[in-house]
């Protein structure tokens, strides 16, 4: 199965949408998974740049914390989390690798989220029309006709 991916990113803080992104990767991949762990890659190397730039301003204390990506996918956070190369992604790209690095760092963490609660789905998948607008207000986002 080789599937040349949308990859979905949401970046948030407090509670908003502050940057998005959605394309298709580079890399073609032939399982879930390696999307997932590819997407979480790029997601937390744009994430941490932010978090160093927000950093060197000085005028936000939380920003310390390492910044969380959530995935739907329970192997691609194992994967991510493990120390050790597995052999099932052993021909996964070394320039994704920094991830599982940042990772055991501490710069960044992967935790779980389902596919309902998946703020990124709308970027890529057709949903009805009730899911799309909590999905939205889990955004922030508003039409315009809520802020006249």
């Amino acid at each position: 199965m080789m599937m040349p991916n949308p990859n979905q990113v949401l970046y948030s803080s407090l509670m908003m949408v502050v940057a998005w992104k959605s394309s298709k990767q580079d890399t073609t991949a032939d399982s879930t998974t390696e999307v997932e762990y590819i997407a979480a890659s790029e997601a937390a190397k744009e994430a941490i740049w932010m978090k160093n730039y927000i950093q060197e301003l000085g005028m936000v204390p939380s920003i310390a914390e390492p910044v969380v990506i959530f995935c739907d996918n329970n192997t691609a956070i194992a994967q991510a989390k493990e120390s050790r190369s597995h052999h099932r992604s052993k021909h996964i790209l070394t320039l994704y690798h920094l991830f599982k690095e940042m990772v055991s760092r501490g710069d960044c963490r992967m935790d779980i989220v389902s596919s309902a609660e998946n703020t990124a789905d709308p970027l890529t998948k057709t949903m009805s029309q009730i899911a799309h607008t909590q999905h939205l207000d889990k955004m922030g986002l508003r039409s315009m006709g809520d802020w006249l």
